[in-house]
């Protein structure tokens, strides 16, 4: 081999192994912000391979669209390169993609950087063996350097199979964690309460945890630490001896999992808030949601259920004639037992048609959720004077439909955390009831992990917008095509959430108000 070949090749490995570790970053981190999911790698290969919309202002600018992406460009190239066999042009064209693609995929990331756990550490190596064996494979065929350059553009597709073959493994790494979990709760032996929904289940947690706050020995799982790691690392680290009740949030992406969660952590009373579709991206029907819920009344005693939610109203005699008790909850439904009555600023609470509390409505408290939590209150021992004596002491929970006063004299709802159909609409119709002078503005990506209502529920949040004369502001790609169906007019959008936020403050005035709508992180297009 020459001295000039040898360079050659030299740089070529060079330049192919930092192209492959551009890539792995980048895609470590999707993997990392899913949960380790392995299709994951695929739904956001797919996101990230759609035709961009072009970076716009306002819609004249957003009729203007690429045909196609730099990956496609580069994807025709390399094709091309390969038939011709011109190795030099595959290597380059596949450096540039490693580097440069998918645009707006960034390897530092803006909203969530990559943090190297034991977890991402473990993912890494194997992904990285797992490649390396295709490069060394690929030295003994006519071509070696096809090899080395699969090894940049499968990297997705390796780290779905390191996954898949990591998944029993780190099952029995987290076993340990359960064990001890399992043997804590032996030991202080508190009542457990399991809520789960599609969504209100952290509200609905939060507020039963105030409800109870007066009483010592009272724990409720932190934040959504609501999967099987995160339950056991919650009573790991938080039930402490002397507990009496342990309050724990469930959550599922598909069968099974809140039936091994409960379990271990078997509930004496289950709460179920609520069922939408979310996640149907992952469970595919509302089928499998309702039947994935459904798994945390197997174990309990007692279940309140919401029955506001025509499916959950289909749960009551279903439970009813299994032995189970059940405590119905709702703010509309006339037949729930506890129930929570909105009239303009006042609330009324009610249980068995009683009205035993008024209050004022508190702004980023959905009615339903506090309902579901006094009938839970109420469940584990309080009377009808405790709850009315503690009621007003319920709070909205941070970035859930918080309303504030910024200081240019702006009002702001942060519902940055709510990401459903009717959460939106909800907080839509928060913006509408506010007494503004000026103008009313949403800033939001819109709504994911709809499956095929996805596209339906933003174009309905748009149509909203529009009809209550809302000004829209699209966040990033995701979402915006169905956000401008619906909205029909003009709109502003931007990449990132930033530039939305500058564009808030260097635009709105005193007098006008800002809804902030769910906010997705960065490895979203």
């Amino acid at each position: 081999m020459s001295a000039r070949q040898w360079a050659f090749d030299s740089v070529m490995a060079v330049a192919l192994a930092g192209a492959y570790a551009a890539q792995m970053v980048r895609w470590l981190r999707v993997l990392q912000r899913e949960h380790y999911e392995p299709t994951s790698m695929r739904r956001f290969l797919g996101r990230w391979s759609t035709p961009q919309v072009a970076s716009a202002k306002s819609v004249e600018r957003l009729k203007e669209k690429r045909p196609v992406t730099l990956s496609h460009v580069l994807i025709i190239a390399l094709v091309a390169a390969t038939v011709l066999r011109v190795d030099a042009l595959i290597v380059l064209v596949t450096v540039l993609y490693g580097f440069f693609c998918p645009q707006g995929l960034s390897m530092k990331g803006r909203t969530s950087a990559l943090h190297w756990t034991r977890r991402l550490t473990v993912a890494a190596i194997v992904v990285t063996l797992l490649s390396v064996a295709v490069g060394v494979a690929g030295l003994f065929s006519v071509r070696p350097w096809l090899a080395f350059v699969a090894m940049v553009w499968a990297v997705p597709v390796t780290l779905d199979v390191s996954a898949r073959l990591l998944a029993p493994y780190e099952r029995r790494h987290s076993q340990k964690f359960v064990d001890q979990a399992v043997a804590r709760l032996a030991r202080v032996q508190p009542r457990i309460v399991a809520i789960t929904g599609s969504y209100g289940k952290t509200s609905t947690k939060n507020h039963l945890g105030d409800l109870l706050g007066g009483d010592a020995g009272v724990v409720a799982s932190p934040r959504s630490f609501n999967n099987r790691s995160g339950l056991a690392r919650a009573i790991n680290e938080n039930l402490a001896d002397g507990t009496r009740i342990f309050i724990a949030e469930m959550g599922t992406y598909g069968p099974g999992e809140i039936r091994e969660l409960c379990s271990w952590c078997p509930p004496e009373l289950a709460i179920v808030t609520a069922l939408g579709p979310v996640h149907l991206e992952r469970m595919k029907t509302m089928e499998v949601i309702d039947q994935s819920k459904f798994e945390i009344t197997e174990h309990a005693h007692t279940v309140v259920v919401n029955i506001d939610d025509d499916r959950l109203g289909r749960w009551v005699a279903r439970l009813a004639a299994s032995g189970k008790r059940v405590r119905t909850a709702g703010s509309v439904n006339a037949a729930a037992s506890v129930r929570v009555t909105s009239d303009l600023a006042t609330w009324s609470l009610m249980v068995d048609g009683v009205t035993v509390a008024t209050l004022d409505q508190v702004h980023g408290v959905q009615p339903t959720n506090l309902a579901c939590a006094v009938a839970g209150a109420l469940e584990l021992g309080l009377t009808n004077e405790q709850v009315a004596a503690r009621v007003s002491k319920v709070t909205a929970v941070a970035n859930r439909s918080n309303v504030a006063s910024a200081a240019s004299g702006v009002v702001v709802i942060d519902d940055t955390y709510n990401a459903n159909p009717a959460s939106a609409l909800s907080a839509l119709t928060l913006l509408g009831s506010l007494p503004l002078s000026g103008r009313r503005v949403i800033v939001t990506p819109g709504l994911i992990e709809l499956g095929d209502e996805q596209y339906g529920a933003n174009m309905e949040l748009g149509r909203r917008a529009a009809a209550m004369g809302v000004t829209l502001v699209a966040v990033g790609r995701t979402n915006v095509k169905p956000l401008q169906v619906g909205y029909f007019g003009t709109l502003q959008r931007f990449d990132t959430r930033d530039e939305a936020v500058s564009w808030v403050r260097s635009t709105l005035v005193a007098g006008d108000g800002v809804l902030y709508l769910n906010d997705l992180p960065d490895h979203y297009p």
